[in-house]
């Protein structure tokens, strides 16, 4: 079976105890809770699987899609790799508060103790509040002993990267890199299909009950990388109506596109979905005689079988493109 057409999916919203309005009020979700911290837009966590909402596959999971259309749907060598899993989740967060500070455990580690993929990771910041930040890293190299000492102590902040962040910036977080999203940022979040977090210090905050989430501070000091560098923001360069690359890992490429005008794209080197997320303006999608409007905020899924595609956009827009090279 032959899938033809472009696939957008009903956002999956998560309340948060660090949620905040912005997922609404500038990406226009639809909820009526005001502590909304994630929008999961293509997912195959089990318990939150994505479903179409447009065309002739409405309805549709992700997984049914992969089940019935295989390699033309994921690109054949992805296909092979990872079978019926869908390899990435991709996600908008709003945090109005900070998240915890929390890193991921590496492939090998994952596997063996959660029998789950690892968790590398990118942010796109799309909109930051004055003063806003990201904890990124450490500021100087700490050995395992430090880390702990600081820990216990409370003093694990002293150490910590602290980047002030404006629209734009992109921060790439490989497994193991200590990092929490600072209270007023929203951005866009590309990461393996994984939820397992080693979550080291919540901000002695208590949730709406009055509990405290768990921390993970055994299992996170072998799944630390305790090394520093001198800056953890990706830098990258946009070129007008062209697709310019910012992180590419072999877990996926993700590359800017600023539109004004139509742009003609050919996917036929790639062997994988590409996915589009609008973080800024308002793009037409066309493939034969088909046309989707993407809207800030908004994600669709191109399959690996559709090759030859037409962007057009009346004003200034942004988008992320993101497949597995």
């Amino acid at each position: 079976m032959h899938i033809d057409q472009f696939l957008k999916f009903e956002p999956i919203l998560k309340e948060k105890i660090w949620g905040g309005e912005k997922l609404i009020t500038l990406l226009n979700k639809k909820s009526n809770r005001n502590n909304i911290g994630e929008s999961w837009e293509v997912s195959d966590v089990e318990g939150d699987r994505s479903v179409v909402i447009n065309g002739n596959l409405k309805g549709k999971t992700l997984k049914e899609l992969i089940y019935t259309f295989k390699g033309d749907f994921l690109g054949e060598k992805i296909y092979q790799q990872f079978g019926e899993k869908f390899p990435l989740l991709i996600k908008f967060i709003d945090a109005k508060e900070a998240l915890s500070v929390q890193l991921h455990p590496n492939d090998t580690l994952a596997k063996s103790r959660h029998n789950s993929f690892g968790k590398t990771e990118m942010w796109y910041v799309l909109q930051v509040d004055e003063n806003a930040n990201l904890i990124v890293g450490f500021k100087k190299e700490v050995t395992p002993e430090e880390y702990v000492e600081n820990l216990n102590r409370g003093t694990l902040l002293d150490i910590l990267n602290v980047d002030e962040v404006s629209s734009g910036d992109v921060y790439f977080i490989p497994t193991g890199r200590v990092h929490a999203i600072g209270g007023g940022v929203l951005l866009a979040e590309i990461q393996q299909t994984s939820d397992i977090t080693y979550r080291i210090y919540d901000w002695d905050r208590p949730n709406s009950e009055g509990a405290f989430r768990k921390l993970h501070t055994d299992e996170a000091v072998d799944a630390i990388d305790y090394s520093a560098k001198e800056s953890y923001k990706t830098e990258y360069k946009k070129v007008l109506n062209t697709s310019s690359e910012i992180v590419s890992c072999p877990y996926f490429t993700t590359n800017a596109i600023t539109i004004n005008g139509n742009i003609e794209i050919n996917h036929k080197e790639k062997d994988s979905f590409v996915i589009y997320m609008c973080v800024d303006g308002e793009v037409e999608f066309k493939y034969k005689n088909q046309m989707e409007i993407l809207k800030v905020g908004e994600t669709i899924l191109v399959p690996a079988c559709i090759k030859e595609i037409k962007i057009i956009s009346e004003l200034k827009s942004e988008l992320l493109e993101v497949y597995i090279k």
